[in-house]
């Protein structure tokens, strides 16, 4: 198994197979931790992680912070209201203070893409990104991915579809990454205002479709998004029953699918939009499983980020 070589987690696109590999391997092992009676481990006991959290957030957010605890971390939260961005302060500044308080590792949510490449490059305390823009949503892509393979093992050749917002979505493109990586087939799903042809240059294992219906009989994984109200600037379909009518996973749809396809969300869901209510809780679905997925991702991540070596959690 390889070493963990980098300071910082920015991306999906920066790391190799043999990185995402041994981080699957080594959030299996703290898997085995959280379902313990005493979940807590000393791994990163006199560290300090702060999450500092410009962007709203509630899974990813008090993921890392279990995360982080579950690590022995001293762990701080702060938020775009609590910060000094709102007396004018750049963000670089604000991550040198946080460095000169010895913060080891600094979690960023922003609404810039590129800034939390921005820190890094600034700052020797690693960063960690947990969403930048609509560039990259690295540790919801890990956790998707782990969850996919804890299901249905090895994902080569295996088709995953992404249905929705693609344009404005980080997780799409972090996920579009990872699962080339690891040998998938990804078919992009969506209106034409919000799936460009261009993402085809992605890689030549992605498929783009602005059909939903003809494709739903070859899926393993049905990966569903929301609409990225927030991002866009114009109304982007023409309403949100067409959207619906089109676009939304309901029963009568997923009949369609083979009885074993997997149903994925990495939220907030939409009820009754891209997905029905009685599927969202369904027994197709691992949306759970991916909250519970991710708190021993990011736990590996803060792991060997902080020099933890995979073979010795084992043993």
């Amino acid at each position: 198994m390889s070493t963990w070589q980098h300071k910082d987690l920015l991306g999906i696109r920066e790391l190799s197979r043999a990185d995402i590999d041994l981080i699957h391997e080594t959030a299996r092992g703290f898997r085995q931790v959280i379902n313990r009676p005493i979940k807590k481990v000393p791994s990163l006991r006199g560290r300090t992680v702060i999450n500092l959290f410009v962007e709203p957030s509630t899974r990813t957010r008090a993921s890392f912070e279990l995360a982080a605890k579950r690590l022995s971390a001293d762990v701080v939260q702060l938020d775009g209201n609590s910060s000094s961005f709102t007396k004018g302060e750049s963000l670089k500044d604000t991550g040198r203070n946080l460095e000169a308080m010895h913060a080891d590792y600094i979690v960023l949510r922003h609404s810039a893409a590129g800034a939390s490449h921005f820190l890094a490059d600034r700052l020797g305390a690693s960063i960690i990104n947990a969403g930048d823009g609509a560039h990259e949503h690295p540790t919801q892509a890990l956790l998707d991915t782990f969850t996919m393979r804890e299901r249905l093992g090895d994902l080569t050749g295996k088709h995953v579809l992404i249905v929705g917002d693609i344009l404005f979505s980080r997780v799409a493109r972090s996920n579009i990454w990872a699962l080339l990586k690891l040998g998938a087939k990804v078919t992009l799903v969506g209106p034409r205002t919000l799936l460009p042809e261009r993402f085809t240059e992605l890689g030549e294992n992605v498929t783009v479709r602005h059909e939903l219906d003809s494709v739903l009989p070859e899926a393993d994984v049905i990966m569903l998004l929301r609409i990225q109200h927030e991002r866009q600037k114009k109304a982007m379909f023409p309403s949100l029953g067409e959207y619906i009518s089109l676009f939304g996973v309901t029963p009568q749809r997923f009949a369609e699918c083979r009885p074993d396809t997997l149903i994925m969300h990495p939220g907030p869901i939409n009820r009754g939009v891209e997905l029905d209510n009685a599927l969202a809780d369904g027994a197709n679905s691992v949306v759970l499983e991916q909250v519970t997925n991710g708190l021993a991702v990011r736990m590996a991540i803060l792991y060997l980020l902080g020099g933890g070596n995979a073979q010795e959690l084992q043993s």
